[in-house]
């Protein structure tokens, strides 16, 4: 049985990603986490695996998307405050694709009482989706305790990273690149980050890796949801330099809510080619 198969869980990613990343987005619930993680495991040296009843339930380990999950330094499943209590009792390695096995063992070798950060996509039982989510664990004896939270903002260097990995792809083949944005290749999309690209000549979208329904229409034409011009502005900046910055409201495709975004946009060529990452709400 595998991950993808329970219940729509996306793939347990342990990505070697650096916090630094992720700081403008993730500051309070990393640390509320981090309090969690500490509260359980000062819990579980007290209780031992009486403690997996009271982390399992509603209550004190449970807030909002955080909750405190166990496993044990075989890969078993112990208890869960969260989506992942299916898993309990069964071994989480066997639910997970084979080249990913191996990443999963080696955080199960983790020496006592060190603190470590991997992150990896799970269902986000608040919205239903499959979110990028980031988690401490700590062992206390044969046991592995964790916590996480949902990243659903990438941070301005992923997208800035983004914009230059399409603006290379799109010098080497400009065609198979502007298909693969519209046919919503995950060379090209990352959270709630995708590209879309307007020819300068013409001033309309030729790829769109979200709205496919934008291809073809007049960029300038375009507002966000408050009426204010988007599209204009970004032409006319285009026209006098080679990069801009813009920033607007528009639907988050993770959150599904109308969030404060910002684009940066670069010319290559013929196309402007753009790409917006979500401001975290105040």
């Amino acid at each position: 049985m595998r991950v993808s198969r329970l219940g729509g869980f996306g793939l347990f990613v342990i990505q070697a990603l650096s916090l630094l990343a992720h700081a403008e987005t993730s500051g309070d619930d990393s640390l509320q986490a981090k309090r969690l993680l500490q509260s359980a495991v000062e819990y579980y040296r007290v209780q031992g695996d009486a403690a997996f009843a009271a982390f399992s339930r509603q209550g004190e380990f449970i807030d909002g998307e955080r909750y405190v999950f166990v496993v044990d330094t075989n890969g078993i499943m112990q208890a869960s405050g969260g989506a992942s209590a299916v898993l309990i009792g069964r071994n989480v390695s066997k639910a997970l694709e084979p080249e990913l096995q191996k990443a999963f063992a080696s955080a199960l070798k983790i020496p006592e009482g060190v603190a470590k950060k991997a992150e990896y996509r799970w269902m986000n039982a608040l919205d239903g989706k499959v979110e990028l989510k980031q988690v401490y664990y700590q062992r206390v004896g044969e046991r592995i305790l964790a916590v996480g939270h949902y990243l659903p903002r990438a941070s301005k260097q992923q997208a800035q990273m983004l914009l230059d990995h399409a603006v290379a792809k799109l010098k080497e083949d400009p065609a198979a690149t502007i298909a693969a944005i519209n046919n919503l290749s995950a060379e090209f999309r990352q959270d709630d980050l995708y590209l879309f690209i307007v020819d300068v000549s013409t001033h309309r979208y030729v790829a769109h890796g979200y709205n496919s329904r934008l291809i073809g229409v007049d960029f300038a034409t375009i507002k966000d949801p408050n009426g204010r011009a988007v599209g204009r502005p970004i032409l006319e900046k285009m026209a006098k330099q080679a990069s801009a910055s813009y920033d607007y409201r528009w639907k988050n495709p993770v959150t599904s809510k109308v969030e404060e975004k910002y684009a940066l946009v670069r010319k290559s060529d013929n196309y402007l080619v753009a790409v917006g990452y979500y401001k975290k709400p105040h």
